[in-house]
């Protein structure tokens, strides 16, 4: 069962049941910035032959490669008769938002793989979650790794960072002409605030209400308690005590006890703030311009109620590559960013298992010599 289709059906049944025959080892990787990086290599136990390839990039987390869920989607793929490298951001686990790390980091783990005789060295997959996944689709601009790439793969990423910081705030967006609302995953707006507070201007001084959301974000992601959960209140409430009298207001803008959410009218306008700054100091975040250059196949899926990074960017992503590229957009409910995405119903669930299958399949056939 080497179709497509077949490997779809490895994938799930290995993902459902966490029962996968892999084996798994630690590499080490040489960016091109000289920095050596760790990652991890699993491989399908018993197979012969040349085996496809994947590279998955993580997020803005702490676990960093061993976070759960890319652990368990990683084996899961190995099962389906692929080795899958996972290379390590080690500023992406200190929560910088660094995007210009991505094709280093992509480049060399394609050299890693060049180590392994055993691996398809052309029509390798590229996966990328959430902050990654911009920028995984943005390194198929470069020359370099798009000869090497059959395409890429996404999972809950941003496109525009505007809107995605407002519905951080807010929790609204819009797609086609009409507003959503969600309750907004606090740990986003920590992240970016964390990064880009103090360039915002007027706020040069806020050091100190950066350092604590950058630590609030960190101890989410130690602890792993979803970031509205009342077990923060207490480091928010230190936090706010070593804050200068005059900034608690703008952490609490951000930073709220669990029982509230941030003011929408002064939220918005921050939110718009950030993303300003975000985009003056650090120009790579918005990778726009360069997904308007993708040439290769690109798979964009997404939580329909995702509550770290909306749905609708699903599809400013799509819109953001060439109009006549080979690429598609799927929302489903089998699919969530965080814990806290709730499940579909069964009746839902016969709708979106077609459809959520026949995405996965999709992928699959990237890396289809």
């Amino acid at each position: 069962m080497d179709s497509a289709y077949g490997r779809m059906l490895r994938y799930i049944v290995a993902w459902l049941t966490g029962r996968t025959d892999v084996a798994v080892r630690d590499v080490e990787l040489h960016r091109d910035d000289g920095r050596a990086v760790p990652a991890t290599v699993v491989r399908p136990r018993g197979h012969t032959g040349t085996l496809p390839a994947w590279v998955v990039l993580h997020g803005i987390t702490r676990p960093g490669r061993a976070h759960p869920q890319l652990v368990r989607f990683s084996r899961a793929l190995a099962a389906t008769g692929a080795v899958v490298l996972v290379p390590e951001v080690p500023e992406w686990r200190e929560l910088d938002l660094a995007p210009r790390l991505t094709a280093p980091t992509i480049r060399a783990a394609l050299r890693g793989l060049e180590t392994l005789t055993d691996v398809r060295q052309r029509n390798v997959g590229l996966v990328g979650f959430s902050f990654g996944a911009p920028h995984t689709l943005a390194s198929l601009a470069e020359e370099d790794i798009a000869s090497r790439a059959a395409g890429a793969v996404t999972f809950g990423g941003y496109c525009d960072l505007e809107p995605t910081v407002r519905f951080m705030f807010t929790g609204k967006h819009e797609h086609e002409g009409r507003t959503y609302r969600l309750r907004p995953d606090p740990y986003g707006r920590w992240i970016v605030a964390a990064n880009y507070l103090t360039a915002v201007p007027g706020l040069e001084h806020a050091r100190d209400v950066a350092a604590a959301l950058r630590a609030l974000a960190a101890l989410a992601g130690d602890v792993g308690h979803p970031a509205w959960d009342h077990a923060y209140d207490a480091a928010k409430r230190e936090a706010r005590r070593r804050i200068h009298p005059s900034r608690r207001s703008l952490f609490d803008l951000v930073a709220p006890p669990s029982d509230r959410e941030p003011d929408e009218g002064p939220a918005a306008d921050l939110a718009k703030r950030l993303a300003d700054a975000g985009a003056r100091v650090d120009p790579d975040v918005d990778a726009r311009p360069r997904l308007a250059k993708v040439r290769r196949p690109v798979r964009v899926l997404h939580g329909r109620f995702d509550h770290l990074i909306p749905f609708s960017e699903a599809y400013r992503m799509r819109a953001a590559l060439p109009p006549d590229g080979d690429a598609d957009v799927t929302v489903t409910r089998l699919f969530g960013h965080s814990r806290q995405d709730p499940l579909p119903s069964p009746g839902e669930a016969v709708r979106e298992v077609p459809r959520f299958l026949g995405a996965m399949t999709r992928v699959f056939r990237l890396t289809d010599e």
